[in-house]
């Protein structure tokens, strides 16, 4: 019986389909109807009893209304037609529709379900006058070739009202990756399962279980991102689970204290013996945050589905600020950008930062063809190599498996270790600078990026020691050798000597900013700096690595243009005059929330894959002298990390030298990639002199949105500063670290 009443109402439903009816108004005509009433989105979506985002999807020409809403709301529109006529439009050319675009097919709602939903109250006294539904007339079914994979269920798109990516996809797009990247996965109280994939495009999903949405993805649902070099993988598709979509497949919303410890389901939960049931693998890191569901390999066609669980802390605030509590639509879109512009997540942003490395450059190309016509697996040059390389022993950290001769808790010195890290720097003003009214903090954009644009680094061959060797600039690796008499009073700038107050400028050669006692390791940018301050150097001994190549330059490129790409959604234009500029900054991440996590994520996943290229040992199990899991990946490479650091510290120290030698300004604090100077106004305008042609010291900062260039970092005064320093009792207290908050307590800095 209740099969036979389901038959009845699905053959209704058809018959409306096919009885056709009066055509709609166009989209942008309904959004000019209801404005013009005064009435929300809202309101309308409470009338007709269904969300404000399927209103918006009608207005966006994203999708159609279907029975029971489409007849009370075209006689709505009706009404609103006769009481608010359009008006009428002046002539106008018209332009060719270029020649890329291509007309692209309506998305339709969710088909109705079986049982008829009755017309809600406000909506039947609209439609009282109305002629009846007028369904929609049935689109065509297009002829799709045998071999394609069955195609996922459409329905209305979502999000921002920003247009469907199905509009804008161009005929240039891979068809295996129809849908973009990557997929928010929600679920809704009647049981339908949604996918919300990039540009507002939202897939009915048929899965029941964790097991059959793997199934689904690889199969239908046409997601993923073709390969950034030739030689590279596909990235596999991603899908991010709400906490609705959790419970669904049986999945809990938070993971418990003992499962957060140890970052990872526990191997008995019952979605993982339904996986293990189906023949589905994960990781060595288990299903945590970031689980990867496989199988192997077969035929080369890989079969791989990553997870993201923003609710078990997978996108981290530090990263990417609030985007876990974002709707699906809106974090689709958040995703998405990240994924086009820079690589589809496969971890934290430090995790995606390394991988994008080895994804610009793989460690293994096809070889050319042997006698027999076969291509093999080569090494690919210009990459880093598919077997991991031990660092020279001044490169490795503590711990590590080069270091196991050295007695327990020896502690070495810059004799015997590189320390190449970021500047954390201070001095005490001077009476000058105290009755200046301003302290202005001027902040590099994107400085290690910058720093690794160009830089030559070490490549898949292990170094080479030598003893009293020549310095070349052109070779990287580490250098033992005595800088303590670089003079800082006196030094070249320009090929020119000058004389400067050496006491207010740090030491280039040490993060403290500290002038070297004697002989200490350094990479090779530090001690070519010493020789372009025109001193002679002489090292003891060195770990170099001939085998050398930009390996970061494609990394720097790509991250580069997802920075400025990201900045041009906020407002924020490539070649602007300094003080439109620094107006154009003033509120840039409220234009766009989205693509100001975008903006985040980024500057995160530069800092973050540098840093990776030295991972620490972590968890209880390990001990010193033993191996850890990152010591078996080509990319812990610290001597790399350390050329970054170096060069980009260098940087710092080149461009207030610069300035100095120009302006007699000097510095009063420097961390990392923040300078403070103290000023007679407010604006790095008051620090950074230019002339009216939009010209400033050469070789010193300059105002600007591109990577290397400076922003403003936050302007205080000269008694913030003393009130800071007593309060914290610390006279050097470094004033960079909360020159933008003006916070008084060290950890609300940044």
């Amino acid at each position: 019986m209740k099969k036979d009443l389901q038959e009845e109402a699905l053959f209704r439903a058809v018959e409306e389909l096919l009885a056709g009816g009066p055509a709609f108004p166009e989209p942008a005509e309904r959004a000019r109807l209801r404005e013009a009433a005064g009435v929300t989105q809202a309101a309308l979506a409470r009338a007709l009893e269904t969300t404000p985002q399927t209103v918006k999807n009608w207005e966006a020409g994203r999708s159609e209304p279907r029975p029971p809403r489409r007849g009370p709301y075209l006689a709505l529109l009706e009404g609103w037609a006769k009481k608010y006529p359009a008006p009428t439009p002046a002539p106008a050319s018209v332009e060719e529709r270029p020649a890329t675009e291509t007309p692209a097919p309506a998305i339709e709602e969710r088909p109705a379900t079986a049982t008829p939903v009755p017309a809600p109250a406000a909506a039947r006294a609209v439609a009282a006058a109305a002629p009846g539904p007028s369904p929609a007339p049935p689109r065509p079914s297009a002829s799709r070739p045998v071999s394609a994979p069955k195609p996922p269920a459409v329905r209305a798109a979502t999000g921002r009202g920003r247009p469907a990516a199905a509009a804008q996809r161009s005929a240039a797009v891979d068809p295996r990756f129809a849908n973009g990247p990557l997929a928010v996965i929600d679920a809704e109280a009647g049981g339908q399962v949604s996918a919300y994939c990039t540009g507002g495009l939202v897939l009915d999903v048929p899965a029941r279980t964790l097991p059959a949405l793997v199934e689904w993805t690889l199969t239908e649902a046409r997601l993923g991102a073709p390969r950034l070099d030739p030689w590279g993988r596909d990235a596999d598709p991603l899908l991010a689970l709400a906490p609705a979509a959790l419970e669904f497949f049986g999945l809990p919303v938070e993971l418990s204290d003992d499962e957060r410890d140890a970052g990872r389901l526990p191997a008995d939960h019952p979605v993982l013996e339904e996986l293990a049931g189906a023949q589905w693998q994960l990781t060595r890191r288990g299903f945590g945050p970031w689980a990867r569901i496989y199988r192997p390999a077969q035929g080369g066609q890989r079969a791989c589905v990553q997870l993201c669980i923003p609710s078990w802390r997978a996108l981290d605030a530090r990263s990417w600020g609030h985007a876990a509590d974002l709707p699906p639509a809106d974090l689709a879109r958040t995703l998405g950008l990240y994924a086009s512009r820079v690589m589809t997540p496969r971890g934290s942003t430090a995790v995606t930062g390394l991988e994008l490395m080895t994804a610009l450059h793989p460690p293994t190309r096809a070889s050319a063809p042997d006698a027999e016509g076969r291509r093999h697996s080569a090494h690919n040059p210009g990459s880093l190599g598919k077997d991991p390389v031990d660092p020279a022993p001044c490169e490795a950290i503590d711990g590590h498996p080069v270091l196991a001769h050295l007695p327990r808790f020896h502690v070495r010195g810059p004799e015997e270790r590189l320390f190449e890290e970021a500047y954390d720097w201070a001095r005490e003003l001077t009476d000058e600078e105290c009755l200046k009214p301003c302290l202005v903090g001027i902040d590099v954009n994107m400085a290690f990026a910058a720093a690794a644009n160009g830089l030559p680094v070490g490549l898949a061959s292990p170094p080479v020691h030598t003893v009293n060797p020549a310095f070349d600039a052109a070779v990287p690796g580490s250098w033992l050798v005595d800088l303590s008499h670089v003079d800082l009073g006196r030094v070249m700038v320009g090929k020119k000597w000058v004389d400067l107050r050496g006491d207010l400028l740090p030491s280039p050669f040490t993060p403290t900013g500290e002038a070297p006692a004697g002989p200490a390791w350094y990479a090779t940018p530090t001690v070519a700096y010493a020789v372009e301050l025109g001193y002679q150097v002489q090292p003891l001994e060195a770990w170099l690595r001939p085998d050398a190549g930009r390996y970061l330059d494609g990394w720097y490129q790509r991250l580069r243009d997802a920075y400025m790409t990201t900045m041009g959604d906020l407002g924020v234009a490539d070649k602007l005059p300094p003080a439109e500029f620094l107006a154009a900054m003033d509120g840039y991440k409220t234009r766009d929330p989205e693509a100001a996590i975008v903006l985040g994520a980024i500057k995160n996943t530069v800092k973050g894959g540098i840093g990776k290229l030295q991972e620490k040992a972590r968890g209880g199990g390990w001990r010193p002298g033993q191996p850890w899991p990152a010591l078996a990946r080509p990319t812990w490479r610290p001597d790399i990390r350390a050329a970054v650091i170096s060069r980009a510290r260098i940087g710092m120290h080149r461009k207030m030298v610069a300035l100095a030698a120009a302006t007699g300004a000097y510095p009063v604090a420097v961390l990392s990639d923040c300078a403070v100077y103290a000023a007679d106004g407010p604006s790095p305008l008051d620090v950074l002199p230019y002339t009216a042609d939009g010209k400033t010291i050469p070789g010193s900062f300059r105002i600007g949105v591109s990577p290397g260039m400076v922003k403003h970092e936050g302007t205080q005064t000269p008694l913030w500063a003393e009130q800071l320093r007593e309060q914290a009792q610390a006279p050097l207290l470094n004033l960079a670290r909360y020159i933008k908050s003006g916070a008084a307590g060290p950890d609300t800095g940044e």
